[in-house]
């Protein structure tokens, strides 16, 4: 605690002044969080050099509005991102480029507007009791909280994109986000040098990993077919919403191969994220018990037996916020200059890197009060909100995620209700570091206490 008495939660160091190039390579392996040194979390604009191109780390607001929004056609995603992704999402919305993300965009948005995301809450709130459920049997015992988010938000996936549980194929899943994290999602340094068009050495693993993920992801395409769907019914979950839509434009639906891209961006980024942004929630009010309190006491005065609305969880929905802020999800936004440009000044030559770094600028000292503190009432009136372009949990702009509004209910709720339901503190007092592979999570799973309320 600071000495204001309020959390700030553990960090991973900051680089030395004097990192050299081969040694930020060697922290980037391990994690981005800790490659960074202490001027990026001060400056406006740190300009840097890497392999005999440009690097620009933005800071501010209006830098970030030019890349993210003005300008954004300009910028594309790195060799070393779409290596990455590719194997898990393909050509799927998140890395598509152009016209195939102009239509793909264009043909999703209507299965995620806030009316189409309510008519998926039944599922939400059905996977998150039965969670509690079973969680109640661990009273008294150390729980992994980790784990029970990941198999919740993993269910809420599963029921929400198919109408089926994930009994049968949540641990095949999950098996297969374990493996590409740990073995091929870090990038090497030929990821890095060599031109798109030449493969490096992981991506033939990751061509290997990518036929059998592909495969997999059909396997639950077919089954969720084999139900059907009633002639003249609503759709009844994603898949529904997604295999019905059209490009408003031109009428196109998406043909097999890119629904099954879209079906592996929605679970993947869907469940993962989401899950993480939880254990962290989780993990912050177990460490401020007073603030787990005034969640605890939202939900209580909530009337018996109905759904929340989310403006009826305000703390809780800050809650959230807050954590995203500390813990993004996406830590990293990087893009590649396609042609010359100016940046609040500078010149940006084609191929230089321009890095937009949410763990940065979520804790960037010129840009928050406390910027490392756990604070949720910056989220609240009669705090002003923050600048749209300083607080980047979901991106911004054109191509800002597309479920978000589903992925701030699904949290909230969740939240909620298991806050409502137990009182939860630490058993493990070892520091719990952030980690950057791909995601910001835990360097550990550590050992939760829940007792009923």
């Amino acid at each position: 605690m600071p000495a204001t008495g309020r959390l700030v939660p553990p960090t991973p160091p900051r680089a030395p002044d004097n990192l050299t190039t081969l040694g930020w390579m060697k922290a980037m392996r391990v994690s981005a969080l800790g490659a960074w040194r202490q001027c990026a979390y001060e400056d406006d604009i740190v300009r840097g050099r890497f392999l005999g191109r440009s690097s620009f780390i933005l800071n501010t607001p209006d830098a970030i509005r030019h890349v993210l929004v003005d300008n954004y056609e300009n910028y594309t995603r790195t060799p070393a991102t779409f290596r990455v992704l590719r194997p898990v999402l393909g050509e799927g919305l998140l890395i598509a480029e152009g016209r195939a993300w102009r239509h793909q965009r264009r043909t999703l948005a209507p299965a995620f507007t806030p009316r189409a995301v309510s008519t998926l809450v039944p599922a939400m709130i059905a996977a998150t009791d039965e969670t509690i459920t079973k969680l109640r049997t661990n009273c008294g015992r150390p729980v992994d909280l980790r784990e029970a988010m990941q198999h919740m938000t993993l269910e809420i996936a599963g029921r929400t994109m198919f109408s089926f549980a994930m009994d049968r194929h949540g641990p095949a899943l999950r098996d297969f986000v374990v493996e590409y994290g740990e073995r091929l999602a870090r990038p090497h340094f030929l990821d890095l040098v060599l031109p798109l068009s030449w493969p490096s050495p992981q991506d033939f693993s990751r061509a290997r990993f990518r036929k059998r993920w592909t495969a997999f992801v059909a396997t639950l395409m077919a089954e969720r077919r084999a139900a059907g769907k009633k002639d003249g019914a609503p759709p009844r979950d994603l898949f529904d919403l997604m295999g019905d839509a059209r490009d408003p434009e031109t009428g196109d639906a998406f043909t097999d191969a890119q629904l099954g891209d879209e079906v592996a961006t929605m679970i993947l980024a869907g469940h993962e994220t989401t899950a993480t942004a939880l254990f962290w929630a989780l993990y912050l009010l177990a460490l401020d018990p007073v603030t787990q309190e005034k969640v605890a006491s939202e939900v209580r005065d909530l009337a018996p037996g109905t759904t929340p609305d989310l403006e009826q969880l305000r703390m809780t929905r800050a809650v959230i916020d807050e954590t995203m802020r500390l813990y993004p999800p996406a830590f990293l936004i990087a893009r590649s200059a396609r042609a010359a440009d100016s940046i609040s000044g500078l010149a940006v030559k084609p191929n230089d890197v321009i890095l937009i770094a949410p763990w940065l600028l979520h804790r960037h000292e010129k840009l928050w009060r406390d910027p490392g503190a756990f604070i949720p009432q910056r989220f609240l009136p009669p705090a002003p909100p923050p600048d749209r372009f300083a607080y980047l949990p979901f991106g911004v702009g054109a191509r800002v995620c597309i479920g978000a509004h589903f992925a701030l209910v699904e949290a909230t709720l969740a939240l909620a209700k298991l806050i409502g339901a137990f009182r939860i503190e630490l058993r493990d007092k070892s520091p719990v570091i952030p980690v950057g592979v791909v995601t910001t999570q835990p360097d550990h799973s550590p050992m939760f206490s829940i007792t009923p309320r």
